[in-house]
């Protein structure tokens, strides 16, 4: 995956220009430009493919996203500038702020913001924001082949930016992985989440509602700081297919590597997946009917909620088997053509919750959620991703997860629940899911002495 790029690293093309150079063309591009206005600027590395791993920060806040079997690899580090929001109008909030950013930005490439947010619009039980959209001060880019850098200030601190950003760069993150231990026994906590999944399913059957995820979590604790380096190394490594993500925020790090696109937008062209249904080795078929009727909800829902913005009714496309590791799953991709002025915040609006993470038909499900003390922490089964100084963007659900705080990493998983449901089997998948993240965990190379452990299950 890494190779050696030419003809500079991030360090040596900083130290070649002097100060004065980058301080001569940032000011060009700033000319009579207001001072909150943003400035960016793209420098070439030269040709390669490079994760960044290895300029992973241990004391800055940074964003990761990669999609390895595509050699594409973005680390954000610092913030040059970053918006918060909560409550129902949270994507209006982000959207309309981000629309007056736009307006002023000066570049000379395709610089890029970051977006993250909670399942719940209030960030319920998150330790993160509940949306949080960031435009980091470095991004290290890998695409297409080649290698860049973005440096991005705000106008009026473009010389304080001089000193930052080698700074950003001197500091990497530590590789090794301590010993993790569980916390505790799962057997009663299994058991709980089984008793809520049959309160579920009896809901289902009285007709109250037609499906509803439950999500369930692990933790385990180490006796020194925890970094996320080696876990996303091996999540490159294991998982080359998916989307992997990384938020850090002082001792707050949440990562994972997720299957599924909650939506793309390419100027009015919307793609957006309709991911349900699982198996794993010795698990049943897809082609049951559960997993099939769970497919089934979550594409209508999809099309419903994105008629209202498209010139057209968006079109399922034909279900195929999508792999994810050792799960597969059933995928619709579903495609259509946004009316004029709509945004990819106005997308997000209408399309989260989906019935994927959420259930179906949607409010009843959310309330079932909250009547029933569902928690999720950090963005899981909230969404992350990208979006561009022109709109576009891509953005993913945050699934397979891990919240990293500071000794503790706490896993997290769902499964979605319908009236045919066998809760043993239910709690099987979550495990299942569970398992891309504990297969990481257990691949990290560690010093003698080091392990990852974990109990195994009575049930």
């Amino acid at each position: 995956m890494k190779q050696q790029f030419h003809p500079r690293t991030p360090q040596q093309l900083l130290k070649h220009l002097a100060n004065s150079q980058l301080q001569q063309r940032l000011l060009q591009l700033a000319e009579e430009a207001p001072g909150s206005a943003l400035i960016s600027l793209t420098l070439e590395l030269g040709p390669g493919t490079h994760d960044w791993l290895d300029h992973l920060p241990g004391n800055s806040a940074y964003w990761y996203h990669a999609r390895p079997a595509s050699g594409e690899f973005r680390l954000g580090i610092g913030q040059a500038l970053h918006l918060t929001s909560s409550g129902a109008q949270r994507f209006a909030a982000l959207g309309n702020a981000y629309n007056g950013l736009m307006q002023d930005w000066r570049h000379n490439g395709q610089p890029m913001a970051f977006l993250g947010f909670s399942f719940d619009e209030n960030g319920g039980t998150s330790e993160l924001p509940s949306a949080l959209l960031s435009i980091p001060a470095l991004l290290l880019e890998s695409r297409a082949g080649h290698c860049r850098v973005t440096l991005t200030s705000t106008s009026a601190r473009i010389d304080d930016a001089l000193l930052q950003w080698p700074q950003l760069l001197s500091q990497p993150a530590a590789r090794q992985m301590p010993d993790c231990l569980p916390e505790s026994d799962v057997t009663l906590a299994e058991r709980a989440w089984v008793a809520r999944v049959n309160a579920a399913r009896r809901d289902i059957l009285c007709g109250r509602l037609a499906k509803v995820v439950l999500a369930r979590s692990r933790r385990w604790l180490a006796p020194a700081k925890i970094y996320a380096r080696p876990l996303l190394e091996q999540l490159c490594i294991r998982q080359p297919d998916a989307c992997i993500y990384a938020f850090n925020q002082g001792e707050s790090t949440f990562l994972g590597a997720t299957p599924e696109n909650l939506v793309s937008f390419n100027g009015s062209e919307i793609e957006s997946d309709a991911l349900a249904g699982t198996a794993w080795p010795g698990s049943s078929a897809l082609d049951g009917s559960k997993n099939q009727h769970e497919q089934s909800l979550v594409v209508a829902a999809i099309i419903e909620a994105l008629t209202p913005l498209c010139q057209r009714r968006p079109h399922a496309h034909p279900i195929e088997v999508h792999p994810a590791g050792h799960l597969t799953h059933l995928r619709s991709r579903i495609t259509g053509t946004a009316l004029s002025g709509t945004k990819l915040f106005d997308l997000l609006r209408v399309l989260h919750p989906t019935p994927a993470v959420g259930g179906y038909p949607t409010a009843a499900a959310i309330d079932w959620l909250k009547a029933h003390s569902e928690q999720r922490s950090g963005w899981y089964s909230g969404g992350i991703g990208l979006l561009d100084s022109a709109g576009n963007g891509q953005i993913s659900v945050a699934l397979r997860s891990a919240l990293i705080q500071g000794h503790s990493i706490s896993l997290q998983a769902g499964a979605g629940i319908v009236a045919d449901s066998d809760p043993w089997q239910e709690l099987a998948e979550t495990n299942a899911k569970l398992g891309t993240l504990l297969d990481a965990l257990q691949g990290i190379d560690r010093a003698p002495g080091m392990a990852f452990a974990q109990r195994k299950s009575v049930s």
